[in-house]
């Protein structure tokens, strides 16, 4: 398969994976789908509207139409196609005395000077997300001319991702060094560049402060950054206080989620782990609440089903306990996590928290920056080519420059 071959002087050994759940597991899904009712109409979930902060959550009537178009028209297979339809691999990479079989999609170049690129989900996504970056830059180079490789992985506890561990804590610094250990293995250990975003970004940052081998950062997010003055405020444009004003609301009427994550993480693994048609409720709002547009009701259910296979839910909110701590760690404020590499920032108006470009360039070295008119929290799935250019400009500004 194109786009497949390894660097000679990668010393992991990445196996082929191929994405498939047994028939019965298909069947079992559809059983439970059948017999899980909705909940009784209450006025909340009447008026609820999932695409406003302010409202109520999800409303009944699009959870009842989404479990019927589950059931009846949904085809998880087709999805699999797609996913094999990529370079997919596992490899096992020890960490504290841990070992991580990550799943992740790789797309090799065989251009001398190709640079790699390692682009990182969060919560409630999976590398699902950039597959549609990854056609955006198949169409544009082919396997000689494409100028990075992309690499994909699924973080540990995501999707096809085992972990993390269960007899010892795992955090967000423990996250960075698996990844930090998977591109060096794969023969980059001169030197890549990352980019996240809700999760990843987080772990960006920290690969940006502890590895050596991550020579730039670029986000998409940058939470935890608030003004220190209303003079600073006043100083910001018209769309940049807008975006203040929906970190605002996020902070305040958007985060339940994340606390219920961070502070009763057995508790609602469970609940979620129980049924279907909860975790449809739990994550379909996100999708929903944080991008510029809806995404298809399908591309909705392609996330939701491989969280329900891969039974990740339970295992993917072990980082939100830090963010609810008695020492709240966000990272991006954190001045131990002062990003001196290059950083670059594409700002979007529907990110969950869009944090102004001036807010983000007291967190670290940002030489880039890109304020968009258009997209959300899942900038990769939502805005695949703007995405993709935004990756060319800002590493095809700082690799190989003085600015490394």
């Amino acid at each position: 398969m194109p786009f497949d071959t390894i660097p000679s002087r990668a010393s992991l050994k990445p196996e082929p994976f191929n994405a498939h759940v047994p028939d019965l597991q298909l069947e079992g899904l559809k059983f439970l789908l059948r017999v899980s009712p909705i909940g009784p109409e209450t006025y909340e979930n009447q008026v609820a509207n999932a695409e406003d902060y302010t409202s109520l959550g999800i409303s009944r009537n699009w959870l009842a139409e989404a479990k019927d178009h589950w059931i009846q028209k949904y085809d998880w297979r087709k999805t699999e196609d797609r996913i094999n339809s990529f370079n997919n691999f596992t490899v096992d990479i020890e960490e504290d005395g841990s070992k991580h079989n990550i799943h992740f999609v790789g797309v090799f170049s065989t251009k001398a000077n190709a640079v790699p690129l390692l682009l990182l989900h969060g919560w409630p996504g999976s590398f699902l997300e950039f597959l549609g970056v990854v056609d955006e830059f198949k169409s544009k180079y082919n396997e000689d001319s494409l100028p990075f490789h992309l690499i994909i992985p699924s973080l540990p506890g995501y999707g096809y991702s085992n972990g993390p561990p269960t007899d010892k804590n795992f955090t967000t610094e423990g996250i960075a060094r698996v990844m930090d250990k998977l591109m060096i293995g794969l023969g980059f250990e001169s030197g890549y560049v990352t980019q996240g975003g809700d999760i990843g970004s987080f772990v960006s940052r920290v690969l940006g402060t502890i590895s050596t081998a991550c020579k730039a950062v670029h986000l998409n997010m940058c939470i935890g950054v608030a003004p220190e003055s209303q003079e600073e405020v006043k100083n910001m444009s018209e769309k940049q206080q807008k975006g203040l004003q929906r970190m605002k609301d996020f902070g305040t009427m958007g985060d339940s989620y994340a606390r219920m994550h961070g502070t009763r993480p057995s508790t609602i693994g469970l609940v979620l782990s129980s049924s279907p048609i909860a975790l449809l409720a739990w994550i379909g709002e996100k999708f929903i609440q944080w991008t510029d547009t809806n995404p298809p009701l399908d591309e909705i259910l392609d996330s939701v089903t491989l969280y329900w296979f891969t039974k990740s839910f339970p295992r993917a909110i072990y980082g939100y306990r830090q963010f609810f701590s008695p020492t709240p760690q966000f990272f991006h404020n954190d001045p131990e996590y002062y990003c001196k590499k290059p950083l670059g920032y594409s700002w979007h108006p529907e990110e969950l928290a869009p944090t102004p470009v001036p807010l983000v360039a007291k967190t670290g070295n940002l030489v880039w920056h890109r304020e968009h008119d258009e997209g959300g929290h899942f900038a990769a799935m939502e805005k695949p080519k703007q995405f993709a250019q935004d990756m060319e400009d800002f590493i095809g500004q700082v690799w190989n420059s003085s600015k490394l």
